[in-house]
């Protein structure tokens, strides 16, 4: 692997694959003849190549002798659409196909292509070096997307404490099934390199020098896992926000709602008692004093009673302190000890007793005599 390019037809892959050097092999979108020229030139197992166009796939590792295969996911783009990718690995020739475009694998392609950008050589596992940076690349293509993740997650709590909305609680719904699709896909996966790490799958020219390229990917893996873990808790966090604010918000209606209503209700009462037809009323009732006194004073008294009321139950205008809250308030203050001076010195009460000749000590333990008592008691 040292960089160059060849022509991607059978020719040119039967020739690189006669050489000594490793052979990536990226497939787009393979067609059926695509899948029998890999098929015969690459002695891929039965299994493996009906595994070749069947996307889709859990995240998996499979030994086929000579030949390991393997599926991993990574993030497509900015758009934060996953993307399939297979892996065929064996000692001369590393072979990965996926359906879609790849930005992190385009990335490392161009790398490897320009000045510079060959694997190193001596004594370093070489292929294993490629798988790892592969591999890699498809693993950290999701940290951007969770940093952004994150970022999202802090907007959308500040706007829901704010003003919250519906089109808040749909982003938040969308978020949390892009969270658990990637976590389907990253438990699985996570797994698999855990096999790799244990020894339950060897790498065709695994060695002990591979065995930190391994770690590496199973460490990132577990990272990602669980960010994943601590973003779903902050998304749940997030919805339990919203449904408060929405439930406080309707509350807040609900109690000037409540409030107009308590306020007519007795205005409704005397208009309605006052309105009656009868003769007496209409009779004995009249004049601008018993109109201004009696019709408009009983409901200005009344209006201003329930003014009076809610202000004291703390419905209108800055909540009162309920005598619990004040008790609680005051039992959290420091107490102060009562003092005794003895001398030049403050000494509290309860923590000294005074002797015959003036001195003072400790006071003992309850149920204990000290030597004053003793002496006293003598």
């Amino acid at each position: 692997m040292d960089g160059s390019a060849a022509k991607a037809d059978a020719a040119g892959i039967k020739l690189a694959l006669d050489g000594d050097k490793l052979l990536w092999l990226d497939v787009l979108a393979p067609n059926n003849e695509d899948v029998q020229v890999l098929t015969d030139l690459f002695k891929l197992h039965p299994l493996a190549a009906a595994d070749l166009t069947e996307f889709g796939q859990r995240p998996k590792i499979e030994d086929f002798g000579n030949l390991v295969y393997m599926v991993s996911y990574g993030v497509k783009g900015d758009d934060n659409d996953l993307t399939e990718v297979h892996c065929f690995f064996a000692e001369k020739f590393l072979v990965t196909v996926r359906r879609d475009g790849c930005h992190s694998l385009e990335q490392m392609r161009d790398r490897l292509g320009g000045p510079g950008g060959g694997l190193p050589n001596g004594n370093r596992p070489t292929r294993l070096i490629l798988l790892h940076n592969i591999m890699d690349s498809l693993i950290d293509s999701y940290f951007p997307s969770l940093a952004a993740f994150d970022d999202r997650i802090d907007e959308l709590q500040e706007m829901i404490f704010s003003k919250p909305s519906n089109e808040q609680l749909a982003e938040l719904f969308t978020m949390q099934r892009w969270l658990v699709s990637v976590r389907k896909l990253i438990s699985p996966q996570r797994d698999a390199m855990a096999s790799l790490v244990a020894g339950m799958v060897t790498l065709p020219g695994m060695s002990a020098e591979s065995d930190p390229y391994l770690r590496d990917l199973y460490d990132h893996l577990i990272r990602i896992s669980d960010l994943i873990d601590s973003y779903r808790d902050l998304l749940t966090n997030a919805m339990d926000a919203y449904l408060s604010m929405v439930s406080n918000n309707l509350n807040e209606v609900m109690k000037q709602l409540a409030i107009i209503a308590t306020i007519f209700l007795p205005l409704s009462f005397l208009t309605g008692f006052f309105g009656q037809n009868f003769a007496w009323l209409v009779n004995q009732l009249g004049g601008l004093p018993v109109f201004l006194i009696v019709g408009i004073g009983t409901e200005l008294v009344a209006v201003a009673g329930l003014y009076w009321l809610f202000r004291r139950r703390g419905w209108i205008g800055a909540p009162r302190q309920s005598k619990l809250a004040a008790a609680a308030a005051a039992s959290a203050r420091p107490a102060v000890a009562d003092q005794t001076k003895v001398g030049n010195h403050q000494v509290p009460t309860w923590l000294t007793a005074i002797t015959h000749d003036g001195r003072w000590r400790p006071k003992p333990a309850p149920g204990q005599a000290g030597e004053g008592q003793r002496a006293a008691l003598r």
